[in-house]
């Protein structure tokens, strides 16, 4: 009968120990990044869709703006053809993506200037449901790569502070995680707004 208690106790305290030690909450960790590298890809591909919607209906307007409408179709192109798995987050490969991410979001910038420059374009429904749509997008990106940042400290923490990273270095090996940076030159300034 002690022999059956003593067993029940290791057991217990072994279940104790392991639940603690980083053994289902790394996994866990991982599965959270993965998920909000998703979240951050479905908002720039949101937005990749409502880019040409957006281009037509100002093309209608101001078709001699001939230049402006191929840069921000050439920027969404180019922010399309680069995809990132979550396994392929590494320092270089996430500013790449970030600066195609940034070109298109100028390229928006410019559009939505030339359409400041025709009265009855923005006074066009079409066009104000796409300028908030745009808005809308911009500021789900802003929350979803807060989120993947959220997620990959929280990763990273996981399996380099202990005693979750005793688990890591015997189990799973797994590597820190990449994070967002500014990848549009002077992010770090405040923008100068003039009258």
């Amino acid at each position: 009968m002690r022999k059956i208690l003593r067993s029940s106790l290791f057991a217990l305290a072994a279940a104790l120990t392991l639940s603690g030690c980083g053994i289902q909450s790394i996994p866990q960790a991982e599965n959270q990044v993965d998920a909000a590298w998703a979240e951050v890809q479905n908002q720039y591909q949101r937005r990749a869709d409502l880019v040409p919607n957006l281009v037509n209906v100002v093309k209608g307007y101001a078709a001699h703006e001939r230049e402006t409408f191929e840069a921000v179709t050439a920027a969404r192109s180019q922010a399309t053809q680069i995809t990132l798995r979550v396994d392929e987050l590494t320092p270089e490969k996430l500013q790449a993506f970030e600066k195609a991410q940034a070109q298109l979001k100028g390229a928006l910038g410019r559009l939505l200037a030339v359409a400041e420059r025709y009265p009855d374009l923005k006074a066009n429904e079409n066009f104000r449901d796409l300028q908030v749509q745009l808005e809308g997008t911009e500021n789900r990106i802003a929350i979803a790569r807060r989120r993947y940042i959220d997620s990959v400290q929280h990763f990273n923490n996981q399996i380099t502070v202990p005693p979750t990273s005793f688990t890591n270095s015997i189990f799973y090996h797994k590597e820190r995680k990449a994070q967002f940076t500014a990848t549009t030159e002077g992010a770090e300034k405040a923008p100068e707004v003039r009258f």
